[in-house]
Order: structure tokens, then sequence, then C-alpha cells
């Protein structure tokens, strides 16, 4: 076994657990319930309502992405923040097919289909051009600046010419957190240029999304009101164990039309009082993952939680201050949350041969990563 909670495992990113995670998801495992609609276990779904609810407080959501505010906007689990692209680019793709449909009553499915486009940054992880593989449209890769964050001029040129070029852009996703160097492309720029333009913004905020429960992180959110959906993972750094990835859609209607297979098996009386969530994601089935959330958040509280995450954020800081007094080695990447990008001076063989050993000794565990052709130890 690969121990993900070895304190020398440095790989990949964290993943959380706790008490209250586990003891929730044994009471998961022994409730056993399948909770695709309301009627299948009401619990299940209320509260997993509230708890999106409780959840997009902390960060200090826009109301609008809250069920709590009345409005159509709401929260769901879904098992991946992987899983939350694909379904925020499917929702993208039916509602831009049934606007393009309007204008265009004689296309069919398949013109519109080969003319659609989506964007992301150059940075964003590999779930997002594998999204597009699944969802069956083109996904344009945009350059990121010199800190590796996709800026909004850069955004609206790639959009300029695929429209000059006669395609549709449909989708963008905005990464606050990248895999490589955990850089925050510029929200506040890219959602008003996708705004202007029609796209529907998803934002990927899957490891460091869980940081903005701290007020002073939430700079990097500046701009969320621009965008249409919103995901980061608990299960990567808010002591709540795997699965579970928070995901906020301000127009659930589109994913759900989407995805809407009524049979009338799967019917019942409460249908449109309270969200089936069957209709907000890939599978049918799902385990009730808003006890673990439920659990946590109780148990711990907002403060203690607060505390976990600046407490890592402090031991990088510390790693990162390490690397610059020590003459042999630099930061490949200014230090954010809770990662260092770092490596030894000189050429990208000598880490490479650094890393091996590392890893070879089987003690402490690390994963590497290239941006422009510079190979650091992350």
């Amino acid at each position: 076994v690969t121990h993900w909670h070895s304190p020398k495992f440095h790989a990949y990113f964290p993943t959380a657990n706790s008490y209250p995670a586990i003891v929730a998801d044994m009471l998961s495992g022994a409730i056993a319930c399948i909770g695709f609609t309301w009627i299948a276990s009401p619990a299940c779904t209320e509260l997993e309502v509230v708890m999106l609810d409780w959840l997009g407080k902390m960060l200090d959501l826009p109301a609008e992405f809250l069920a709590c505010s009345g409005g159509k906007g709401g929260g769901v689990i879904q098992g991946t923040a992987s899983e939350s692209t694909l379904v925020a680019l499917l929702g993208a793709k039916a509602k831009k097919m049934q606007e393009v449909k309007a204008e265009h009553p004689d296309w069919d499915e398949h013109t519109i289909i080969g003319k659609l486009v989506g964007y992301a940054s150059a940075q964003a992880h590999s779930s997002v051009e594998r999204a597009g593989l699944l969802g069956g449209v083109k996904l344009r890769s945009v350059p990121a600046d010199e800190h590796n964050r996709l800026r909004g001029d850069a955004l609206d040129a790639a959009i300029k010419q695929d429209l000059a070029d006669g395609l549709i852009p449909f989708y963008a996703v905005v990464t606050l957190g990248t895999t490589n160097s955990c850089a925050f492309d510029r929200l506040d720029e890219c959602g008003p240029v996708a705004n202007k333009h029609n796209v529907w913004v998803h934002v990927d905020a899957a490891y460091a999304g869980s940081a903005f429960i701290c007020p002073e992180y939430r700079h990097h959110m500046k701009g969320i009101e621009t965008a249409d959906s919103f995901n980061f993972n608990p299960h990567k750094w808010m002591l709540v164990n795997f699965d579970c990835s928070a995901m906020w859609l301000k127009d659930p209607s589109w994913v759900v039309n989407a995805f809407n297979v009524d049979p009338l098996y799967l019917k019942h009386e409460m249908q449109g009082s309270a969200p089936d969530y069957r209709h907000w994601q890939i599978p049918l089935g799902r385990r009730f993952r808003a006890l673990k959330l439920w659990f946590v958040l109780r148990l711990y509280g907002v403060e203690n939680l607060q505390a976990h995450i600046r407490r890592h954020c402090g031991f990088a800081t510390q790693f990162g201050d390490l690397c610059v007094k020590d003459e042999r080695f630099e930061l490949a990447a200014e230090v954010n949350m809770g990662l260092v990008c770092f490596r030894l001076k000189g050429s990208n063989e000598r880490n490479e041969a650094l890393l091996k050993r590392i890893n070879g000794r089987g003690n402490i565990h690390m994963v590497p990563a290239k941006i422009r052709d510079v190979y650091f130890l992350r």
C-alpha cells in the first residue's frame, strides 16, 4: 500500500482524513441508501442541500450559488473534480446548443457540435482535456503568463480568433490553484471576458478551494460572481475523506435538462420540490456523502478547520525559506498555499537523478513537474 497519510508522503496532492469523517463513512456504509431521488432517502438529499449551503457560506460564495437564497442555484457533492469539470461542460454544451438552434433552426446537432470550442489554461489539469474528449468537443489550450496564470487578454484573443474562424465558443475553465505550481488564473479578468462572449465559466479550485475558508486567501476568488459553476474538493484538504467534491451551479437546470431521463419507476409525488440529484451527476446511484461533511463541520467547526489550513501553509513557507537559504537549491515557482516547487541549481538531469534517489529509498515519496522545460520537484 502507498500510505497517503504517512507524514512522509509528499506526492500528487494531500488527501484528507479524520475521525468524524471515518465514522460518518462507516455510518453511510451501514445505512447503505442509494440516494438517487428524494423519495429513495429524503435525509440523503436534504442534508446535502443544507451542507452545501453551510460550506458555501464558509467560503463566502455569492448568494446565487446557494439553495437558501431562494433562487435557482444550489450545490451537489460529486465524486471528483474531474467529474465536476465534465458535468459543467455538458451543461454548457446543452445551453449553447439550445441558443444556436434558436438562431439557426436549419443547422443539425452534428454541425453545431463540430463548431463548439472550449478554453483552459495550458497549466490546467489533464482532466479538463479529458472532459473535452468525453464531451466530444474541441478544447483549446491558452498560454499562461510568466507567473503561470491564465489572463483575460489571452482568453479574449483566443475567443476572438475562433469567432473569426466561424467556431462557437461555449465553455472556459478557470483554475484556482494549478496542479504544477498552485498558480491562480486571473478570474477577475477571465470571468468578464467570458461573460461578454456568452461563454460558461467553470472555476476549478480542486486543491486550493479549501483555503478559501480563511478570509486572507479569498482575494484569489475575486470575480467569482462572474462564474456559472464552482468546484473544490473537501477530500483534499478539509479533513473529509475521499470522495467528496463540492460543486455549485448558478442555474442547475441546464445540467438537469441535459441528463434528464425520467422512467416511471423513478417518478415520485415530491418531484420538483426537492432536487433529484441523479440529474446533477453522471452516475445514477449515490452514497450518503453529506454525512461526512456534517460530522466534520460539527466536530471541528470553522475555526479549527481554518487553523488546520493555516498550519499547512506555514509548513510550506518554512520549507520554502530553507530552500532559499541553501545555496544548492532554488525555488521554481513562488510558494503558494501548501505547495513548494523546488530544484537543485543546474540541469534537469541532475534533478531527475535527485528525485530517483529520494523515491528509490522508499522513505519519502514525491512527484516532479515541468513548466517551460524546467524540471522540478513539488
